[in-house]
């Protein structure tokens, strides 16, 4: 029986991808075993291990996947905590709570470094305990470090998936930056302002601005806002307004488009108004 629907294409992987190992101790609704599949899959990662899952495979952990089906058709499913680890060379566990014996800890960002660092060496484990109480002591011994995600101690308790996407976003942003390093990666360039890689119109230059505030300060005498005679600050004001917007051409373009509209309807209002009193003046004397 087919259970699941085409995945969408996989992002090319490398050894880091490969080695990073996604293990799930004892999960109990296998609908979360498709949501941390997705999670994984929209941080790049593939590489998933099931140690005695109650369900696996279903149709709801297929459903919960969506387009990340074919992290689970890989996903090794394992009985014991031992054969998930036994080739590793680090292993680091999720934990919400402190421990009487302190166990080394560390960050998600930390931990993704870890992890990158270890994975030239061999396969990496990040181990997520069961929805109800996490990891036990014993198997949290079995770690290297812990991993804690510093969330709202007055409501600590995350999702399943929730917590593996939090580690996968760290791992992800971690190997963005390493590609950072040797060629411009697009995933972290930002994109907030006119010149920046990927904005559509090119930044308005000065003498684009220049005109755009003499435009403005014509049409605001035109209807009687600002007098040049007691400007105030108005300009000053203005100017600092737009400044601080960084116009493009196009955006300069419109604004003055509106301008010169404002400038029409003034011109033909007051047109109006001049021949109603013409015609009015007339009417009296024919009277």
């Amino acid at each position: 029986m087919t259970m699941n629907k085409p995945a969408l294409p996989v992002e090319s992987t490398d050894t880091y991808h490969d080695q990073v190992r996604i293990v799930l101790v004892e999960t109990t609704h296998s609908g979360n075993i498709g949501a941390v599949a997705r999670a994984m899959k929209n941080m790049g990662l593939g590489n998933l291990w099931l140690v005695n899952p109650k369900s696996f495979p279903d149709e709801a952990s297929y459903a919960r996947a969506s387009s990340a089906s074919d992290v689970l058709d890989r996903a090794q499913v394992v009985s014991s905590l031992d054969e998930a680890l036994s080739d590793c060379v680090l292993v680091m566990g999720t934990s919400a709570r402190g421990r009487k014996v302190p166990w080394p800890v560390i960050s998600p960002p930390q931990a993704a470094v870890t992890a990158a660092e270890n994975s030239a060496r061999g396969p990496v484990a990040l181990v997520f305990g069961r929805e109800s109480n996490g990891l036990s002591n014993e198997e949290l011994q079995r770690c290297h470090y812990h991993i804690h995600i510093p969330s709202n101690p007055d409501y600590s308790s995350l999702n399943l998936a929730m917590a593996v996407q939090v580690v996968c976003y760290e791992l992800r942003m971690h190997y963005l930056r390493g590609l950072e390093e040797v060629e411009s990666s697009p995933y972290l360039e930002s994109m907030v302002e006119p010149g920046d890689r990927g904005w559509d119109v090119p930044p308005a230059t000065v003498n684009d601005v220049e005109g755009f505030f003499g435009h403005l300060e014509q049409v605001l005498q035109d209807v009687d806002f600002h007098r040049r005679e007691n400007p105030r600050q108005l300009m000053t004001r203005l100017r600092r307004l737009f400044q601080r917007a960084k116009l493009d051409q196009m955006e300069i373009n419109i604004l003055r488009g509106i301008l010169t509209s404002v400038q029409k309807a003034t011109v033909a209002r007051e047109g109006v108004g001049r021949n109603t009193t013409a015609a009015g003046a007339v009417d009296e004397g024919q009277e």
